[in-house]
């Protein structure tokens, strides 16, 4: 395995995944950028937060008067609140996981209210309404054989 003096300052982040809300899975060296903006509230429905990762991938869509490209964001989150510093959190531990060159999922999850609202979440302005998660993948049992065509 290369270690990081044979990457320089690239980010790998080639083993670490990110979860979205509905699209599944983002290997996070794909991630270009961390987003959060509000919806509109629309007929009855509040406006909600959504916490985004921008895929380095563009995505087009088509209509009678011409393509469009855009770039491709992925739901990791929905809030009721502002998530604050969340989008600056999530770039810290995908840099920290980058150092270690760990392996696994990144998943987000919400803070319950009186959670978002303690001194934690007031001391982080507001950015305690997401909290991020990483599980590292299993090693193999000792013995295993790991190569492609034994997983």
């Amino acid at each position: 395995m290369a270690g990081r003096s044979d990457r320089g300052d690239a980010v790998s982040l080639t083993n670490v995944w990110v979860q979205t809300l509905g699209d599944g899975l983002v290997r996070a060296d794909q991630i270009a950028g961390i987003d959060a903006h509000q919806t509109p509230a629309l007929s009855g429905k509040p406006s909600r937060w959504l916490l985004d990762v921008i895929a380095s991938i563009p995505t087009g869509s088509g209509s009678r008067y011409g393509w469009t490209i855009t770039a491709l964001h992925r739901t990791v989150t929905q809030t009721a609140e502002n998530p604050g510093t969340a989008p600056a959190e999530l770039a810290r531990l995908l840099a920290q996981l980058d150092a270690i060159e760990a392996r696994g999922i990144v998943t987000a999850e919400r803070a319950r209210p009186d959670e978002a609202n303690g001194p934690a979440g007031r001391a982080a302005g507001g950015g305690g309404a997401v909290h991020f998660r990483f599980a590292p993948f299993a090693q193999p049992a000792p013995g295993r054989r790991s190569d492609a065509e034994y997983l």
